[in-house]
């Protein structure tokens, strides 16, 4: 049998989609083609002769940055060197990148460790069970927000806007991606606007399969930036308010505000995770980011 690794195409989707939901990543609809877009030259599965059974994405947003997500090997293949050989083609196709990032399990930290990356800081992820939903549903009254402010649907805004805000939040701009991010119509996007209509933070909320799920059932927040947290709780509600279903969220656990914002809405600790990056950590307002857009893409 012959082993190799291709690109990513449209008919691998599915097979990928399915192995990210049992591995609980709980993958938005349409996430996986929004990541081989990004890349559209680094996303790529293993394949053992015809059949697909693994997969791994090596994202270069540009020279100074890169990220490694998706890696995932068939749990009936595992053990046989074609992860391994995943891993060393992401890794060479980042080479010469400044800054390479990676979300780790707890149990991987040491492995990612070998290869020269290094701890940065703890990811949580919250999760809002179904039950507690009504908790959460806003006054029309209740903004958080100053008279002059504004809180809007994403459509109604440009997303010139957006992607500005967006890119001083984060390691490098990211156009290729928030652009399908924003553009999905599953879900929605809500934006804060100051008195000059300037974006302020910004969220949306998208339906996810969550694990045997056959139909999306669970919700994912993400991105949810904002430069105060009155802003980011009033995107928050409003996202949760006209929602059915578990709604997760996944934000850097050295954001102290952003744990208690959601505490306060009856979110519970569900998974822990490490940032780990190989080469200097980048340097990003972290106390502004109350939920990260996905851990695949970084």
């Amino acid at each position: 049998m012959t082993y190799t690794i291709r690109l990513m195409t449209e008919t691998d989707l599915p097979i990928v989609s399915h192995w990210a939901q049992q591995e609980g990543f709980c993958p938005g609809i349409g996430d996986v083609g929004i990541y081989c877009d990004t890349d559209r030259t680094g996303v790529w599965v293993g394949v053992l002769d015809e059949q697909p059974v693994g997969c791994i994405a090596g994202i270069r947003y540009d020279q100074n940055y890169g990220f490694i997500g998706m890696f995932i090997v068939d749990p009936a293949f595992r053990g046989q060197g074609y992860g391994v050989a995943l891993w060393q083609h992401a890794m060479k196709y980042l080479e010469g990148i400044a800054c390479v990032g990676l979300e780790a399990a707890l149990d991987r930290v040491n492995d990612y460790a070998t290869w020269g990356f290094k701890p940065a800081y703890y990811t949580r992820r919250y999760a809002l069970p179904s039950a507690a939903r009504q908790a959460c549903i806003r006054p029309l009254n209740a903004t958080d927000l100053p008279p002059s402010f504004q809180l809007i649907s994403g459509n109604e805004v440009s997303e010139e806007e957006v992607q500005n805000y967006d890119a001083r939040h984060e390691v490098t701009p990211r156009p290729l991606f928030l652009h399908e991010w924003l553009q999905r119509p599953e879900g929605k996007v809500m934006v804060v606007l100051d008195e000059k209509g300037f974006c302020q933070g910004y969220g949306r909320i998208r339906p996810c399969l969550l694990m045997n799920d056959t139909i999306p059932k669970g919700w994912r927040i993400g991105p949810l930036l904002a430069d105060q947290s009155e802003f980011a709780g009033a995107i928050l509600d409003t996202l949760l308010s006209d929602r059915e279903g578990p709604v997760l969220i996944d934000l850097p656990a050295i954001n102290n505000i952003a744990i208690s914002l959601l505490e306060e809405r009856g979110f519970e600790l569900q998974l822990l995770n490490v940032r780990m990056y190989k080469g200097h950590p980048p340097l990003i307002p972290l106390q502004d980011i109350y939920g990260l857009a996905c851990l695949e893409l970084g």
